[in-house]
């Protein structure tokens, strides 16, 4: 078996979760493909043994089983960037603090382990958003996310319009401090800060949640995600920003841009005994009422 493992800087406090994790693959002799960057920031610190490296999805092998992201759900999504269209299923252990995508415990590592070298988990395919401005080579071509595409004032001034057009129609004018363009995956993180619904994964939906809008009546909308979406920005300010799942550019205000559903998905892995609803009520104690306790 050959897995991949994914990550960037962390706390050396959890180092001992990280040796564990090498000292259990290799006891079940599976071969170890670990980032290249990541590789470099583990060598200071511990002894990884035997492995090989990597730099990009290109230099894995077509046979790779899974990857595993160690750090938070940031880190996740980094490592969905990439992973890209190479359909290799992804999870994540929980080296950080909320831990939604990253769901493995890192007390529970032998557990989750033993479960995943026996394939015992299923595979959810989750939806992305794709972000396209005319002209312009976003993020280095990276121009997907899984969670969020978000568009946001530039400063601390004025707020902006964000004109939406849905399949060419004028949606609405958002007066705002900026809007969030959201997957069912991402609609439990920052859309759903803003007052943004709950969608679960497979839906065909996406949501549109504004940031801090100046009218009351202004309220998050679920739409599909056969939509195609083009975002005309107003504002006293010259430029705006742009983000696209944890990373970020400025782009002039006299730039339209448009979303769509990626042409591709991303395998998230669901170990056996897990399910969407279980996270919600554990990370996010959904349905908890303290009343009852």
């Amino acid at each position: 078996m050959k897995v991949a493992i994914y990550g960037i800087e962390f706390q050396k406090a959890v180092i001992p979760y990280v040796e564990q994790l090498f000292e259990l693959l290799k006891s079940k002799n599976v071969e170890i493909w670990v980032y290249k960057e990541f590789d470099s920031f583990l060598s200071i610190f511990m002894d990884c043994g035997l492995r090989s490296t990597y730099k990009d999805r290109f230099e894995l092998p077509s046979d790779i089983d899974f990857m595993l992201s160690l750090g938070g759900d940031g880190t996740m999504l980094s490592a969905v960037s990439i992973l890209r269209d190479s359909k290799i299923p992804i999870t994540g252990i929980n080296l950080g603090r909320l831990g939604f995508l990253a769901s493995i415990n890192k007390n529970h590592v032998d557990q989750a382990l033993e479960l995943l070298l026996n394939k015992e988990y299923s595979i959810e395919k989750r939806t992305l958003l794709s972000v396209e401005a005319h002209g312009i080579d976003l993020f280095n071509g990276d121009r997907f996310a899984l969670n969020d595409v978000t568009v946001l004032k530039r400063d601390s001034s004025a707020m902006i319009t964000v004109n939406v057009y849905l399949n060419g129609e004028i949606l609405n004018a958002y007066w705002a401090d900026g809007i969030i363009f959201a997957t069912p995956t991402g609609s439990t993180a920052y859309s759903l800060s803003c007052g943004g619904p709950i969608i679960l994964p497979g839906s065909g939906n996406f949501v549109i949640t504004p940031v801090s809008p100046h009218n009351l009546n202004v309220r998050p909308l679920v739409i599909s995600d056969k939509d195609e979406l083009t975002i005309e920005i107003d504002s006293r300010s010259d430029s705006f920003l742009l983000s696209c799942d944890s990373r970020t550019c400025d782009l002039k205000t006299s730039v339209k841009l448009k979303i769509t559903r990626a042409d591709f998905n991303i395998n998230l892995i669901r170990l056996k005994g897990e399910s969407f609803f279980s996270t919600l009520r554990q990370k996010l104690l959904w349905g908890l009422d303290t009343r009852n306790y």
